[in-house]
C-alpha cells in the first residue's frame, strides 16, 4: 500500500513559479513510477509528467522546457517545479505511484494550481 499527500498548490500569477511536491509512505516507492496528472473543469484528468525508478522522464508537450519533476527516493518524495506558468495550467494536480507487475496505481489527494492575475 501506498499513501500519497500533496502540497503546494496555489494561487499565482501568469509567468510565475510553484514547486509541487508529493510524500509517499510505503516501503518500496524506489520501485514505483511516479507522475503528475492533472484535471481542469469538465475535461479528463491528462498526464503532466513521469519519472522512472530509473530517474527516466517524460512530459506533456505543452509543459516540456517549463516543467521539471524530479524524485528523492531516500526521502520518498516526488517533486513538480512549475515555472512560466499559464492561465490554461489551472487544474487540480494529482501525484501518481504506479508499478505494473503485479499492477499497482495510487493516486493522492490532489492539489488546486491556479493561475491568473
Amino acid at each position: 500500500q501506498v499513501q500519497l499527500v500533496e502540497s503546494g498548490g496555489g494561487l499565482v500569477q501568469p509567468g510565475g513559479s510553484l514547486r509541487l511536491s508529493c510524500a509517499a509512505s510505503g516501503r518500496i516507492f524506489s520501485n514505483y513510477r511516479m507522475g503528475w496528472y492533472r484535471q481542469a473543469p469538465v475535461q479528463e484528468r491528462e498526464l503532466v509528467a513521469t519519472i522512472t525508478s530509473g530517474g527516466s522522464t517524460n512530459y506533456l508537450d505543452s509543459v516540456k522546457d517549463r516543467f521539471i519533476i524530479s524524485r528523492d527516493n531516500g526521502k520518498n518524495t516526488v517533486l513538480l517545479q512549475m515555472n512560466g506558468l499559464k492561465p490554461e495550467d489551472t487544474a487540480v494536480y494529482y501525484c501518481n505511484a504506479y508499478y505494473g507487475s503485479p499492477v499497482r496505481n495510487y493516486w493522492g489527494q490532489g492539489t488546486q494550481v491556479t493561475v491568473s492575475f
